[in-house]
């Protein structure tokens, strides 16, 4: 974490008070205390506040001392994330109304307005980049993609499909098609949860009247007992200058309903075709797992169980996984410039912004990896036991990195703070 200057000023409570309320603490107390904070920058002095997951768990949990103690705030604005909320509150953040200017965190499901960005104070946070539609707009996507193509040569680049945005390029799509007979997949450009997907095996059965990405369809993907799968893998960017970027160590690996089949006459099945958990739950084949310590049955594994299962038929996973790393790290390059400037340009302070993206990547029969589609807002539900246990880890890590939130609080100088949270 990067430090910052603290106010040192105190209106209403001096050092003398914080000693008569604190003299008589209990040690241990004092000790639990300490582990909620870890001391960074360059002379240990800037807070940031600890989150644990098993705070979830337990009722009247000390993890809520910090919270409460300095009146952290939070707002939830134009979604509903109850796991956000819970992860929060477990750790003593109060929720303020959407309007309310009065908050360290800001949970939203859309871009703020840039002159809203621009009034933010140092220790106020929000979770989008200004512009990081360059990355999740599928059609913004593959255009940065190209552009890296043309820079750094498509070897390079060359862990997205075929695609063509229509209306746009609807001619270079059928020229693409002689040579191509597909079968290709069609999405539209800024939807999510298998919304509005369809496959398709000719240039007449695309609809030219909106904006669409035709890509050429992966017709061999890496199957398990003949379903087909992908992974959705959770990265967290904490800044885009510099580029700083970090990949959870587990995922979610989520499977079609319906067994493969790569004829044209099942062309329309999206139980064949499509691995969204959106989409599949609406089949009556689906299989739930409501056993939280079970990772590998039913529709949806975790990562970590997908890899064992690989290993052992014999797959290199250290290979897979440094494809998928390398996949990654050459996306977010490919919208950094964009992105890096319009952030530069809006937000007034560092570290005020930070962003999870859902990457959704497809394994094929080769061990290839290729980037589907990089989601804004992923998917943070928990309608299964697996769910809460990924994303509840996963959120409480995330809400770690990012979080300097104490002195924006409080005026209480850093000197008094260390004493409050040492004695």
């Amino acid at each position: 974490m990067m430090s910052t200057d603290v106010d040192e000023s105190s209106e209403n409570l001096s050092s003398d008070d914080y000693e008569d309320e604190f003299e008589d603490s209990d040690e241990e107390e004092s000790d639990r205390c300490t582990e909620l904070i870890q001391w960074t920058g360059p002379s240990k002095k800037i807070p940031v506040v600890l989150f644990k997951p098993d705070a979830l768990l337990e009722t009247n949990s000390f993890a809520k001392v910090i919270g409460q103690r300095y009146k952290l705030a939070f707002k939830i604005v134009k979604t509903e994330c109850k796991i956000v909320r819970s992860i929060l509150s477990a750790h003593g953040f109060h929720e303020v109304h959407p309007n309310s200017l009065d908050f360290n965190l800001m949970w939203t499901g859309s871009h703020l307005k840039p002159y809203i960005l621009r009034a933010f104070t140092e220790f106020q946070k929000i979770n989008h980049f200004p512009r990081s539609y360059e990355l999740t707009r599928k059609d913004r996507l593959y255009k940065n993609i190209q552009r890296m193509q043309h820079i750094k040569g498509v070897r390079h680049f060359d862990f997205i499909p075929t695609a063509f945005v229509i209306p746009l390029e609807f001619g270079d799509f059928q020229m693409a098609y002689m040579k191509d007979k597909g079968p290709w997949i069609v999405k539209p450009v800024a939807s999510s949860r298998g919304r509005g997907i369809f496959l398709i095996n000719h240039p007449s059965q695309l609809p030219t009247d909106e904006t669409l990405l035709v890509s050429r369809y992966i017709s061999n993907p890496l199957l398990v007992d003949n379903f087909k799968f992908d992974l959705r893998m959770y990265i967290l960017v904490t800044s885009f200058d510099p580029l700083q970027i970090y990949l959870y160590e587990e995922g979610m690996a989520r499977f079609a309903s319906h067994k493969y089949d790569a004829s044209m006459r099942n062309l329309k099945n999206h139980f064949i075709h499509l691995t969204n958990y959106s989409v599949n739950k609406r089949n009556p084949d689906f299989v739930r797992c409501d056993d939280p310590d079970v990772e590998d049955y039913g529709n949806k594994w975790t990562m970590s169980a997908m890899l064992r299962y690989l290993k052992k038929t014999g797959r290199d996973t250290s290979l897979l996984m440094s494809r998928i790393e390398d996949l990654i790290v050459k996306t977010m390059i490919a919208g950094e410039m964009s992105i890096a400037t319009s952030t530069n340009m809006f937000q007034p302070h560092r570290s005020n912004c930070f962003e999870l993206f859902g990457f959704d990547v497809l394994v094929d029969e080769n061990l290839k990896p290729w980037l589907m589609e990089v989601n804004l807002s992923p998917s943070l539900a928990c309608e299964a036991p697996i769910d809460l246990k990924i994303k509840g880890n996963m959120l409480t890590d995330l809400f770690s990195l990012v979080g300097k939130y104490l002195s924006f609080v409080s005026s209480i100088s850093m000197e008094i703070v260390i004493k409050i949270l040492r004695l």
